[in-house]
C-alpha cells in the first residue's frame, strides 16, 4: 500500500491526545491534563494573558524611566487569537484566566474578549489586574460580559505621591473606580500595592484602615526585580518588616486561612469589613504551590513571571499548526519550569523583560517560531532558538564552535549533563533509500521473499533507537519514552522514505537515536531488498529537527 508522500508525524501524540480526550470534546471538569502538570507535580489551571503593552502610566517599579520601545501592532494577539489561546488551555483544564496588560482596557476589544471567554464550559473566574484610571467608565459593561474578579494596583493613597510613583495624575479616577467596582458588585476587589522603602511604607497604616469600612482585599507586594526597574535591595520591604509595622498599630491582627494556591498571606483586622494581604515573592516565595502560567501580548509562554524562556503560541498559530502540536509546545514549556526562581538577589543580576514590556525585549534563552510562508507538516512546529537581529536555525556564538567530545588537549571525553535539567526531546530523521523499479513494485505488494519488508525494517529502526549507546561511543544512555516511524513509497523516485521521531524526557537530546534509528531501518530495508538487486542505494541520511535543549534545529531544504 502506498502511503501519502507528504509526511506528517503518524500518531504522533495519539496515546497523548487519547488521555485528554481532545478530540471528544473538552477535560471534564476540574480535570488537568498532563500538559499543565510540571515534574514538581504542580498543576496549572490558572492562567494570565496579557492583552497589551501599553499602559497610560509609567510606575517607577514597571518600566524603566527612558521608557520602552513598543512591539508593532502586527505582532500582538489578535481578538481571534487571544480567544484560541483562551479556549485551548480552557479545554486542557485552565479554570481561572486573568487580564493583564500592559493596561487591558485600552484594548477596545476588550468587552468582546471576555464576553467570549465566558462562555467557555468550566471556566469559572475570569478576572482583570488594572490601573483602574478609566475602569469606572466601563466596570458594568464588562461585568455584565462576563468579568468577575478584580484588581486594581494602587501604590498610594496621597495624590502628589501618586503622580511621582506613576509618572500620571489620577488618584481621583482610581479611587471612583474602586467604588464603582464595589458599588457594581464585585466582591471583594483586591488593591495590589507595591511597598517601596521611602516611597510608601509610611502609608501601611492608612491602607489597613482603608478596609475599615470596605470590602477591599490589599495586598502588600515585595518590590522585585525586572528589567530598568533599578532594583536593589535598600528599597525592597521585606513582609516581616511590614508586618511588623502594622501589628503595632493593629496587634490584634488575624492570621486567615490561605487556599492553596494562593499567592497572598491573608490577615484581618478584627470587625473591618475588608481584609489584608502579602505577597512575598522576594523573601518568602510560594513556588512550591504555583499554578500560573502567563502569555505575553505578542503571545508567548511564560511558565515562571521571573524567568527569561519563552515559547511563542503566536507564531504557532499564524502558521495553523494542529492542535497536538501545540499541545507538545505546552507541555514542553510547563515541564521545563524549575522547582523555584533564582532568589532576589540573582534575579536582578538576570535579564528579564521590564514588568510592563511584552514586545522588544529578548533575551538569549527566548525560543520562538521562525516565519514560515507555507507550514504544511508537523515536523514545522519547532521550538527555535532566538538570536538578536539575524537569526539562525544553529544557535552557537562563534566562543561555542568546537566539538562537545573533545577537551582542550584533544582527547575524547563524554558531555557531563549532570546540572542540566530534564525537558522534553523530540528529534526527528530521515533517510531515502532507491530501490529501482523491480524491489520497489516487491516491496510495494509486499512479496520480498524474505517477508514484510517494512513491518521488520520498522521494528528494527525502534530496537535501534534504544540501542544506540551501545552503537555510538560517548553517546548517553537516555530513557525514550516514544519512537515512531514512517514509510512512504514514491513511485516516482522508486523510492522509500524513512522518518523517524525520537522523544523522550531527559537531560540530552535524541538526535543520535533518531539518526540511528532511520539508518538502522535503511540497512534493514536494504538487507531484505539485495537477493532482487545490487542497484539499491541509501541516497541520505538526515536530521529533519531537534527540540527542547540549548541548541534547537530545523532543516528547511
Amino acid at each position: 500500500m502506498i502511503r501519502n508522500k507528504i509526511f506528517c508525524f503518524p500518531n504522533r501524540f495519539l496515546h497523548f491526545s487519547q488521555r485528554l480526550n481532545i478530540s471528544s470534546g473538552n477535560v471534564k471538569n476540574q480535570d488537568i491534563s498532563p500538559s499543565l502538570v510540571d515534574t514538581f507535580g504542580r498543576k496549572h489551571n490558572y492562567l494570565r494573558i496579557s492583552l497589551t503593552e501599553r499602559c497610560s502610566f509609567r510606575c517607577l517599579y514597571c518600566m524603566p524611566e527612558e521608557g520602552v520601545t513598543l512591539t508593532p501592532k502586527s505582532h500582538l494577539l489578535t481578538t481571534k487569537e487571544v480567544i484560541d489561546i483562551a479556549s485551548l488551555f480552557v479545554k486542557i483544564g485552565v479554570s481561572k484566566i486573568r487580564f493583564t496588560g500592559g493596561e487591558p482596557l485600552i484594548r477596545k476589544d476588550l468587552t468582546e474578549i471576555i464576553r467570549a471567554v465566558s462562555q467557555l464550559e468550566d471556566l469559572h473566574t475570569i478576572g482583570m489586574t488594572t490601573n483602574g484610571l478609566v475602569l469606572h467608565h466601563r466596570i458594568k459593561e464588562l461585568k455584565v460580559a462576563g468579568l468577575n474578579a478584580l484588581n486594581i494596583s494602587l501604590d498610594t493613597l496621597i495624590p502628589a505621591k501618586f503622580e511621582f510613583i506613576a509618572r500620571h495624575k489620577g488618584l481621583n479616577s482610581v479611587m471612583k473606580s474602586i467604588n464603582t467596582a464595589l458599588d457594581t458588585g464585585f466582591d471583594p476587589v483586591k488593591i495590589n500595592c507595591v511597598v517601596m522603602k521611602g516611597i510608601n511604607e509610611d502609608e501601611l497604616i492608612s491602607f489597613v484602615k482603608f478596609t475599615e469600612f470596605k470590602n477591599v482585599d490589599v495586598r502588600f507586594i515585595e518590590y522585585s526585580p525586572f528589567g530598568g526597574n533599578k532594583w536593589n535591595d535598600m528599597k525592597m520591604m521585606p513582609y516581616s518588616e511590614m508586618l511588623r509595622i502594622i501589628k503595632m498599630e493593629f496587634p490584634d491582627l488575624k492570621r486567615l486561612q490561605d487556599l492553596p494556591n494562593d499567592t497572598s498571606k491573608a490577615y484581618k483586622v478584627p470587625g473591618f469589613k475588608g481584609q489584608i494581604g502579602f505577597i512575598t515573592s522576594m523573601t518568602e516565595n510560594f513556588c512550591s504551590s504555583c499554578n500560573r502560567l502567563r502569555i505575553t501580548a505578542d503571545g508567548s509562554l511564560k511558565v515562571c513571571l521571573f524567568g527569561n524562556e519563552e515559547i511563542s503560541l503566536r507564531d504557532a498559530l499564524r502558521q495553523k499548526l494542529p492542535e497536538d502540536v501545540l499541545l507538545n509546545m505546552i507541555s514542553s514549556a510547563v515541564l521545563s519550569k524549575k522547582k523555584q526562581h533564582a532568589g532576589m538577589f540573582n534575579l536582578s543580576k538576570m535579564k528579564n523583560r521590564p514588568m510592563i514590556l511584552i514586545g522588544e525585549f529578548r533575551s538569549k534563552n527566548m525560543f520562538y517560531f521562525t516565519p514560515s510562508a507555507k507550514v504544511h507538516n508537523h515536523f514545522h512546529a519547532m521550538l527555535i532558538s532566538s538570536v538578536p537581529q539575524n537569526r539562525t536555525f544553529c544557535t552557537r556564538s562563534n566562543n561555542e564552535l568546537a566539538l562537545s567530545h573533545i577537551n582542550q588537549e584533544g582527547k575524547l571525553k563524554m558531555v557531563d549533563i549532570g546540572s542540566k535539567s530534564p525537558s522534553v526531546r523530540i528529534a526527528v530523521a530521515e533517510a531515502q533509500v532507491y530501490l529501482g523499479s523491480e524491489a520497489f513494485e516487491l516491496v510495494k505488494q509486499n512479496k520480498i521473499k524474505k517477508g514484510d519488508v517494512l513491518s521488520i525494517a520498522n521494528f528494527a529502526g525502534i530496537m535501534a533507537a534504544k540501542r544506540t549507546p551501545d552503537l555510538i561511543p560517548l553517546c548517553h544512555n537516555v530513557q525514550i519514552d516514544h519512537v515512531s516511524l514512517n514509510f512512504t513509497l514514491d513511485p516516482a523516485t522508486l523510492e522509500v522514505i524513512i522518518k523517524s521521531e525520537v522523544k523522550a524526557c531527559d537531560k540530552t537530546g535524541v538526535e543520535m537515536e533518531a539518526l540511528t534509528s532511520v539508518t538502522i531501518a535503511a540497512l534493514t530495508v536494504y538487507d531484505m531488498c539485495k537477493a532482487v538487486s545490487k542497484d539499491i542505494i541509501i541516497k541520505s541520511v538526515k536530521l529533519l529537527l531537534k527540540t527542547g535543549g540549548k541548541s534547537e534545529f530545523i532543516r528547511t531544504s
